[in-house]
């Protein structure tokens, strides 16, 4: 339905397993009509329609709990595959916009409740001092210099607050910034 007052209606009446709303709705967007929707029927799938950059409220999305984002321009097939997910608790999401959750920072809490952060290329580091590399090998893979991967090290032992590779690495398996499994 094209007038969201008429959707509202309609769904306020009846329970439906999935939800298709387009962002662009008069009277009352997409992202409303879901939060409205949410707040009766909080386990609701939610899929928004959109022919347009959703990149600046994505998180408002996920907060809100939608069930995922569809281009207008999808096919017949991708819309029921994209209902399908939904139905079976995944997310769907434009590639453009998956690309673009990478992490580049990642935080953690010490037992202290102290929060520290450490950068992307500090954790690739971590994951290959695990490796049991050689800091020479671990410079070369993480293509930096022996003495700035030295410098690299010594500022992750002050976040984790360590005073050695080895408590580093306890530590860091710990908070989970290294995976259990290293390929």
């Amino acid at each position: 339905m094209a007038c969201s007052e008429k959707a509202y209606k309609v769904i306020s009446k009846n329970k439906y397993e999935v939800y298709i709303f387009y962002l662009k709705m008069p009277k009352m967007n997409g992202l409303e009509l879901a939060e409205n929707v949410l707040a009766y029927e909080p386990n609701a799938k939610v899929i928004i329609l959109t022919d347009s950059e959703i990149t600046g409220c994505f998180n408002n999305f996920v907060d809100l709990g939608i069930s995922g984002f569809i281009s207008k321009s999808y096919s017949k097939d991708q819309l029921i595959r994209s209902v399908w997910s939904a139905i079976e608790g995944q997310v769907t999401i434009p590639i453009d916009l998956f690309t673009q959750l990478r992490l580049s920072e990642y935080e953690v809490e010490l037992e202290n409740g102290q929060k520290v952060i450490l950068t992307e290329k500090e954790q690739e580091i971590l994951v290959e001092v695990s490796k049991g590399l050689t800091n020479e090998e671990t410079a070369e893979n993480v293509y930096m210099s022996k003495r700035t991967l030295e410098r690299n090290l010594t500022n992750i032992y002050k976040k984790l607050q360590v005073a050695s590779r080895e408590e580093a690495l306890v530590k860091a398996f710990e908070l989970g910034l290294i995976p259990d499994v290293i390929i």
